[in-house]
C-alpha cells in the first residue's frame, strides 16, 4: 500500500500510538486528521505540527461519532484511510460486583465505537483509491491478562470483527488491516497507576511504529508486532504462564 499522498483520519490521536502514527504519516507527505477528547492536547499538537488537522470528538458518544463522519465527508471527501485507534484500558475485579459504568465505558470505547465508526467511514473511504480501514487491536486479543478482562475481551472482539469486516469490504476494494501491538511504552492503562505520569512500559513507540508502517506498506493485513507475534502463535499455552504471576 502506498504510504504517501493519502488523507488519513486517526481516532485517539493526541498521545501514544495514535500520535506516533500521525507524526509518521506527516513525514510521508500525507494529509493527517487526528481526533481526541482533550482539546488542550489537540491545540498543543497543532502548534507543534501546523499542517495537522485537529477535531475534537469523543468516540464513546454516539452523536459525536455521527457528527465526526458527517464533518469528515463534507470537509475531506478525499479521505481514504481511517484508523480505529482510540481506546481505554481499565482493570476489573470480577470477584466482586463490578462497576457497570466502567464496564460500559470500556466496551463502548473499545468495541462499539470502532464497530460503528468502521460502518460510518467505509462509504467515505470506499469512494477513493487506496482505501483502507486500519483497526488497532492488541496482542492481548490472543492471550488475555486476567486482571483486565474487559479490555482483553474487547480486543478479542475487535480481532473477530476485523476478520468479518475484511470479508465484507473485499468486494468494495477496501483493505482492512489489523495491527496488534505488544505492550508499548505509552500512557495507556494510567487508570490503574498511582503516578499518572508513569508510562505503560513495553517497547518504544518508535519501534512499534516502524513495524506497523512496514506492515501497512507491504499489505500485511493481519500484523501482530513484536511480542504479539508469539502471543498469537502460542495463545493457549502462554495464558497460564502469563497469568500465574497475577
Amino acid at each position: 500500500m502506498n504510504i504517501s499522498g493519502n488523507t488519513i483520519l486517526i481516532t485517539g490521536g493526541t498521545s501514544g500510538i495514535g500520535l506516533a502514527f500521525a507524526e509518521e504519516f506527516i513525514k510521508n507527505n500525507n494529509t493527517v486528521i487526528i481526533t481526541g477528547r482533550r482539546q488542550e492536547r489537540l491545540d498543543a499538537i497543532k502548534k507543534k505540527f501546523p499542517n495537522i488537522i485537529i477535531k475534537y470528538s469523543d468516540v464513546a458518544n454516539n452523536s459525536e461519532r455521527l457528527g465526526l463522519a458527517n464533518w469528515a465527508e463534507e470537509n475531506y471527501p478525499r479521505l481514504n484511510i481511517f484508523i480505529n485507534n482510540a481506546g481505554i484500558q481499565l482493570t476489573t475485579d470480577l470477584t466482586h460486583p463490578a462497576d457497570i459504568k466502567r464496564i460500559s465505558l470500556e466496551v463502548e470505547t473499545n468495541f462499539i465505537a470502532p464497530t460503528h465508526l468502521a460502518s460510518l467511514f467505509t462509504p467515505i473511504v470506499a469512494k477513493n483509491n487506496d482505501a483502507a480501514i486500519i483497526n488497532i487491536t492488541s496482542g492481548l486479543a490472543f492471550v488475555p491478562i486476567a486482571f483486565m478482562p474487559v479490555y482483553c475481551a474487547t480486543k478479542a472482539a475487535m480481532h473477530s470483527l476485523t476478520l468479518s469486516l475484511r470479508h465484507q469490504l473485499k468486494k468494495l476494494g477496501v483493505k482492512v488491516f489489523e495491527i496488534a501491538p505488544p505492550a508499548v511504552d505509552t500512557e495507556l492503562g494510567h487508570d490503574r497507576r498511582t503516578d499518572k505520569s508513569q508510562s505503560h512500559g513495553g517497547i518504544p513507540v518508535a519501534e512499534f511504529i516502524e513495524g506497523a508502517m512496514n506492515a501497512i506498506k507491504n499489505d500485511q493485513l493481519e500484523a501482530p508486532i513484536g511480542m504479539a507475534i508469539g502471543l498469537k502463535a502460542k495463545g493457549d499455552t502462554l495464558f497460564e504462564q502469563i497469568n500465574s504471576q497475577f
